[in-house]
């Protein structure tokens, strides 16, 4: 696209990785389903082998093919990075960029708060390789540098954190890991590229589950890293050696999942902040998790970095009977209950964060909770959340007037 950096975002997800004119005229790009790739000569072939690690070069079909180039392309432009490389999914993302950084005998810096399956990744798989892994207390900020050792292979951010939605000071974090000559990692799939720009806060990697958001509709498994030119072609060798590869329909819907991103955001966004003030004035909630909120501890630097929130957050009870928290949970008709997140429906979970830390403690008053706020009208939200809290208050007052 011509002049696409004076473009908004909003035009850039509408015309990025489409090319009709290549394509008989059609709007989006075709799916192109291929193994083997045909060459003209030996010549050719080889050639083209030489060349895999380039951008939107392949040999061979798991290295890409024209979909995976349009989907690729649009989101490292949407990230201002110089190339993206395609997964099969958010944890396979987070495994290449571990990966591509850690080396036998090298250290790693995780925030406390990161994404479960990283820590696993982080505590079984590298671990086994001899790649030893620090946690660290995500507010932690310019004082990383105190963490930072001469081994020291990547620090690794998310932000806001998994579960807990703690803000990391980001340009603190980077200015201290490039001090010390120390790449930096970190996890956006909260916000997406729309909200955040990590790149232009000088992170090296920026990487997604783009199951989420991108795809936003709860139907196809997907990841996407991207990074300035420095770090891209060792990304793409490591996606190689590991046979990554995302599957063609999957990237499809990722490129048409992308173009109604920024609409759907601001709807996601907006159902947020309503459940979250409404939750808010309920006696029975304890505590918000939402950075967009003037009253959170990371709103500051939400609101000096971010330019949005999306639909994901947090909010812990007051002391209550477990069954009162599964009576408001299981009787509701609007929530689904399952993992991932960032589709067009609501979704709830019972968490327990706790469970998944080593150096910082996760001691609510009462058990943490975490909605996705979907596209459904709001006020058929909350009055599905008020029946629930019905019940909820219901199976409490009873239990404790039976044990008063």
């Amino acid at each position: 696209m011509k002049n696409a950096a004076a473009r908004h975002r909003e035009t850039l997800l509408a015309h990025l990785g489409r090319d009709p004119a290549s394509h008989f005229g059609t709007v989006n790009t075709p799916v192109f389903h291929a193994s083997t790739l045909l060459f003209d000569s030996v010549e050719a072939f080889q050639e083209a082998g030489r060349r895999r690690l380039e951008k939107g070069t392949s040999s061979y079909g798991r290295q890409g093919t024209p979909t995976t180039f349009a989907f690729e392309d649009t989101v490292a432009a949407l990230e201002g990075g110089y190339g993206g490389v395609a997964l099969s999914s958010g944890l396979q993302a987070v495994t290449v960029v571990l990966m591509s950084f850690a080396t036998a005998g090298s250290h790693l810096l995780m925030p406390d708060s990161v994404y479960y399956p990283a820590r696993r990744i982080c505590d079984e798989l590298l671990h086994r390789l001899g790649v030893e892994t620090t946690y660290y207390d995500p507010t932690i900020g310019a004082g990383i540098a105190e963490l930072i050792r001469d081994n020291t292979a990547l620090v690794y951010l998310e932000a806001p954190g998994s579960l807990t939605f703690e803000m990391q000071d980001v340009p603190a974090i980077v200015a201290a890991a490039k001090a010390a000559g120390v790449p930096t990692a970190i996890d956006n799939t909260w916000a997406t590229p729309l909200f955040f720009q990590p790149l232009s806060l000088g992170v090296d990697v920026v990487l997604h589950a783009a199951t989420k958001y991108l795809v936003g509709h709860s139907d196809a498994m997907l990841g996407v890293v991207v990074s300035g030119e420095a770090h891209y072609e060792l990304l793409r060798r490591t996606s190689q050696f590991l046979g990554c590869a995302a599957a063609p329909d999957d990237v499809y819907l990722g490129l048409r999942g992308l173009r109604t991103l920024a609409v759907r955001l601001d709807r996601h966004q907006a159902n947020a902040l309503r459940l979250v003030e409404w939750l808010g004035q309920r006696p029975e909630v304890d505590r918000l998790l939402y950075p967009a909120l003037p009253s959170d501890p990371g709103h500051a630097i939400w609101r000096r970095d971010f330019a949005g929130a999306s639909g994901l957050f947090g909010f812990t009870l007051k002391p209550c009977k477990r069954d009162a928290v599964l009576a408001l949970i299981n009787g509701l008709e609007l929530y689904g209950i399952g993992a991932s997140w960032g589709g067009y429906e609501s979704l709830i979970l019972l968490t327990d964060p706790d469970a998944m830390r080593s150096a910082t403690r996760w001691q609510p008053a009462g058990p943490t909770l975490r909605i996705h706020a979907g596209l459904e009208h709001s006020d058929d939200l909350i009055a599905d959340l008020d029946a629930g809290f019905a019940r909820f208050g219901e199976i409490n007052r009873g239990q404790a007037a039976r044990t008063g």
